[in-house]
């Protein structure tokens, strides 16, 4: 039977007609600064109308739109809201480094991936999965459901286990929610700053200003307590679906094993904690908890590049 290619696989017809290599750190640095000059660019200087304009009390100048101070101090994101930030932060990578231009490829990874998300209890949201064009080890997430992986780590994996496990730590910083708990701490800095500066902003650019930060966090990565979590939290993924749970200690023993000036992984020494501690942060948390699970390495089946 024939399958409908993802979501994400449209994003090919946009990219040029040759596959290219990229350099995920620079692409992404660059695609980042270009979003946020755009913003600084757009500022036009507003008209001075001083002399019409009503006199403001000092109280005034200090005033804090208290809908927003409540949304960055209780509020949460609806799942309208995670998707379009995920949505525009993923737009932002793809338009940085395209997807690797192979249709079988990326159905397989969003088969994979959407199978180990079913096991997270979040039915609201749309997974979306893709193997992006660069020779640099990494992998990234976004809120909404969009997971990343670049074509140098998929291309030092050895079995279906090992990729579940790590799309199983991807999804799980989306089902922790990391990202946007950062753009949160980042809405209430934004609001605190509003207020020092007499600044408001409607709820639309500060979505904007939050889908920018959001971008810097792919390319600057999470705090290392957020990693470890997904480490264990993604482990528990994989094998609730049915992979052997050691895939992703296999993948960080792999790349604990890489040469220190190795470039290809230098974006993923920016973004991680270095796999050798995740190494050891995993085996104290898991310690023998899994060594009753039997779960399918599946080596055969694990869909190779060509």
């Amino acid at each position: 039977m024939k399958r409908t290619a993802p979501l994400l696989v449209a994003c090919l017809l946009a990219c040029s007609s040759q596959a290219i290599a990229f350099d995920l750190g620079k692409a992404l640095e660059e695609r980042i600064n270009q979003e946020l000059n755009k913003g600084q660019e757009s500022k036009t200087p507003a008209p001075d109308n001083t002399q019409n304009a009503a006199p403001t009390s000092a109280s005034g100048k200090q005033k804090i739109d208290a809908q927003q101070l409540g949304f960055a101090l209780f509020g949460d994101y609806s799942p309208e809201e995670e998707n379009r930030i995920g949505q525009q932060i993923a737009g932002n990578l793809l338009g940085a480094v395209p997807l690797v231009r192979d249709d079988k490829l990326q159905r397989y990874v969003n088969l994979v991936g959407r199978w180990v998300a079913q096991q997270t209890g979040r039915r609201d949201l749309t997974w979306h999965f893709g193997v992006v064009n660069s020779e640099d080890i990494n992998a990234f997430a976004a809120p909404g459901g969009y997971v990343f992986l670049t074509k140098g780590l998929y291309r030092r994996l050895n079995s279906e286990a090992e990729l579940a496990g790590v799309l199983g730590h991807e999804i799980a910083h989306v089902t922790r929610k990391h990202h946007l708990k950062v753009l949160k701490k980042s809405s209430l800095i934004g609001v605190l700053g509003q207020a020092a500066s007499n600044k408001t902003q409607g709820s639309d650019q500060v979505v904007q200003n939050l889908i920018g930060n959001g971008a810097e966090i792919l390319a600057r990565g999470l705090d290392k307590d957020a990693e470890f979590e997904a480490d264990r939290v993604g482990m528990v993924f994989a094998a609730r679906a049915g992979y052997d749970p050691w895939g992703l200690p296999n993948v960080l023993q792999d790349m604990a094993s890489l040469p220190a000036k190795d470039g290809r992984t230098s974006l993923l020494y920016k973004t991680h904690p270095h796999p050798a501690d995740r190494l050891d942060k995993l085996g104290e948390a898991v310690g023998g908890r899994m060594d009753a699970v039997r779960g399918k390495a599946l080596t055969d089946r694990f869909y190779r590049i060509k």
